[in-house]
């Protein structure tokens, strides 16, 4: 039978051992964990420590069959990350969503890999399905990655395309791919709600991801607001006290302003995935909205929806708060309801933080932090209080 949608799809139960059979094999793939785990010594011998690396690999995979074999060891690695790299993970709103649906989880995006695995974690252990996963093609640069993410449910979203028209297609292709997904695999999907992310801190939903899903529309049959409707859109809020790549995004933001644009160095999206992965993250809050029900008279009033919904729902951190003062000037009053108890870096450890980083890149670091704040008090003199975390 024809797969029209094997180019983007995850991998299925029976597609898994020769995949796993083709990692083990992969030299890139084994060279790349060596240098993670054993530095210099890797790079000066890699062939005496790539077999090591092969049986280590084989024996952590070993009687992985399918999908779901090998998620059981993803979540292994979910919880040593929470319990490394965490001062405390917590999970809001999920008893309010139906178990028994395929709801389509669109979330802030603030870390490439990070976001999904904790929406993923949080779903899984509240006994939800666990997601198919939204990943750009600009972040599987080889196939090993490519495979890797395949294996944990990822599909592919094809940015890289040459023209306008194959760009639609493209964006078609998705479309359709999501719908078939929710609506006749039963599949839950965990989408970003922009392309990239926010480095900024200001968390806002792009309308063209809003027109993508409505391209799975007949127009002849079901308005827009049918559609909205039948996909069950839940925004999702995850913050993070401490961003382990806010020097990072610090720097590039930097010489965006400075310069008027930024080129990635060579596999720059890989260091970034692995700082996001192995660094602290304080604590981490991940929040549930309601699905999303209604008339709505197009993309831009489904964007602000999610948008309201992911701002009133983003759990503050005192980090946030110390970081809006000390752009404001430490005489800035927060009001009450945004305060927050003590978390678990004081505020002389996160001014070292900040003034560990170069000065100039030092204001564009804390907005990262202190965006949040402002998205809140914005929405605050909208006349509507923000939820409590």
């Amino acid at each position: 039978m024809s797969d029209p949608f094997a180019d983007i799809r995850p991998y299925r139960d029976e597609e898994v051992p020769a995949v796993l059979d083709r990692l083990l094999a992969d030299r890139e793939l084994l060279d790349a964990i060596a240098s993670l785990s054993l530095g210099r010594v890797a790079r000066v011998f890699p062939g005496l420590v790539r077999p090591a690396v092969r049986w280590y690999l084989g024996r952590q995979l070993r009687g992985v069959q399918d999908v779901h074999g090998m998620q059981m060891v993803i979540k292994h690695y979910v919880e040593k990350v929470i319990d490394d790299t965490t001062a405390g993970f917590s999970v809001s709103g999920l008893d309010e969503l139906d178990v028994s649906r395929p709801w389509l989880f669109m979330s802030n995006h603030r870390d490439i890999v990070m976001d999904p695995a904790f929406t993923n974690y949080a779903l899984h252990r509240s006994g939800h399905q666990t997601v198919r996963i939204a990943i750009g093609d600009n972040l599987l640069t080889k196939p090993w990655v490519s495979d890797l993410m395949r294996l944990n449910k990822s599909f592919i979203v094809k940015r890289s395309v040459a023209s306008g028209r194959a760009l639609l297609a493209a964006s078609r292709h998705l479309s359709n791919y999501i719908r078939l997904s929710l609506q006749e695999e039963r599949a839950p999907i965990w989408i970003a709600q922009r392309e990239g992310r926010a480095k900024d801190g200001i968390d806002r939903t792009e309308p063209a991801v809003i027109k993508m899903l409505a391209m799975s529309r007949d127009k002849q049959t079901e308005s827009f607001s049918e559609l909205i409707n039948a996909l069950g859109i839940v925004p999702v809020s995850i913050a993070y006290e401490l961003d382990p790549c806010d020097g990072m995004k610090a720097r590039e933001m930097h010489l965006r302003r400075t310069t008027g644009s930024y080129a990635k160095a060579e596999q720059e999206d890989v260091a970034s995935i692995a700082r996001g992965i192995s660094g602290q993250k304080g604590r981490v809050h991940v929040a549930f909205g309601t699905p999303l029900v209604g008339e709505f008279d197009g993309p831009d009033a489904v964007a602000a929806e999610i948008d309201r919904q992911i701002v009133s729902l983003y759990c503050l951190h005192p980090t946030n708060l110390q970081a809006w003062r000390m752009l404001q000037g430490d005489a800035a009053v927060v009001p009450a309801a945004l305060t927050r108890e003590a978390g678990s870096c004081s505020e002389a450890d996160f001014r070292a933080r900040i003034e560990s980083l170069p000065a100039e890149q030092r204001p564009f670091a804390l907005a990262t932090y202190a965006n949040a704040v402002a998205s809140k008090l914005a929405l605050r003199a909208a006349a509507e209080p923000p939820a409590s975390c």
